[in-house]
């Protein structure tokens, strides 16, 4: 396994996200997984997330510098269609066999809301697109504080309710890494509380589901993550917030409401310092009735389900089974 490799998987998303405690007889990870962790602790990841300065210098290169969008990465087999919808860009993604008869994904990419999707949240949608035979619509929802939680989340539960509308019968999965994974969990309460229909499922990849970040006990699993620290993400929740308090659902979905949404699969490890709040969302989750699969790996990193690792490689085959 590359550095480069592990490098390029690291690119999923700098930003939040959330884990969950290890099940009593969680096996030890993997020998790849130890060696990722390592060379994660020597990458600058966490750095840019050391303080709120280091956010906004963030911020501020890229409003500079913005980095690309357009697909990179796909693979042989994939064809890709861009389009725009409520002004926003979205790319279609379908087998170049043919998309009759497809089930269909809505991913939505992490990062933050600070940080473009990058060519490895491609590769995974090519992924998707190729090995479950399904069509990905892959919005590409503008950046804070550009643009903040109370345009961003109604805009992107009008698309997901336009294409529910669209698919008919065929299946609609929403999979999120990240910030994607929270936004997409405040996109469905937000067709929940309008009365729209629920997608089949929602696939969350170590969602950021709470940007306050103020557990007592997240000091000290912060000192273990390897990619994330608190202040950078709370200044990153802060820009994404805008007018609206951290602590609105928009922002931290943990706080919304749970009846009646989409069965939901989430995907959480120990080394993440947000893991407590997917403890608490499966739970919230599974009191008003709603479905839930947890998958707590031990001594995980963020976003583990997307790396190239034994773990990684298991959840994201959970992840094409559901899909397809």
């Amino acid at each position: 396994m590359s550095v480069a490799r592990l490098v390029s998987a690291l690119q999923f998303c700098p930003g939040g996200c959330v884990f969950s405690p290890p099940a009593r007889r969680d096996p030890a990870p993997s020998l790849q997984s130890r060696a990722l962790n390592l060379l994660l602790g020597q990458l600058p990841y966490k750095q840019q997330l050391a303080s709120a300065e280091a956010v906004q210098a963030r911020v501020q290169k890229l409003a500079l510098e913005p980095t690309s969008f357009e697909p990179t990465g796909l693979g042989r087999g994939v064809e890709a269609t861009l389009t725009k919808m409520g002004g926003w860009p979205v790319y279609y993604t379908a087998p170049s066999s043919g998309h009759e008869g497809c089930n269909f994904v809505m991913f939505l990419h992490g990062g933050g809301f600070i940080n473009e999707i990058v060519p490895a949240h491609w590769r995974f949608v090519g992924q998707m697109t190729r090995k479950a035979g399904v069509v990905c619509v892959v919005p590409i929802y503008p950046l804070a504080p550009r643009a903040t939680a109370k345009d961003i989340v109604p805009a992107t539960a009008e698309l997901l309710r336009m294409l529910l509308e669209d698919a008919g019968p065929a299946k609609v999965t929403v999979v999120g890494n990240s910030a994607g994974a929270g936004l997409a969990l405040a996109a469905c309460q937000w067709l929940r509380d309008r009365g729209h229909r629920q997608p089949n499922r929602m696939m969350l990849i170590s969602p950021a589901a709470d940007a306050s970040v103020s557990r007592p006990e997240q000091v000290e699993i912060a000192s273990r993550d390897p990619i994330q620290d608190i202040p950078g993400i709370v200044e990153a929740g802060r820009l994404y917030a805008g007018e609206l308090d951290v602590g609105h659902p928009f922002v931290s979905p943990l706080n919304g409401a749970f009846r009646a949404l989409a069965p939901m699969t989430i995907f959480a490890g120990t080394r993440d310092l947000l893991y407590p709040d997917s403890v608490d969302l499966a739970e919230r989750a599974r009191a008003v009735g709603v479905p839930v699969e947890l998958h707590l790996l031990r001594d995980q990193p963020h976003n583990y389900a997307l790396m190239p690792t034994p773990e990684g490689r298991k959840a994201r085959a959970i992840i094409l089974r559901e899909v397809a």
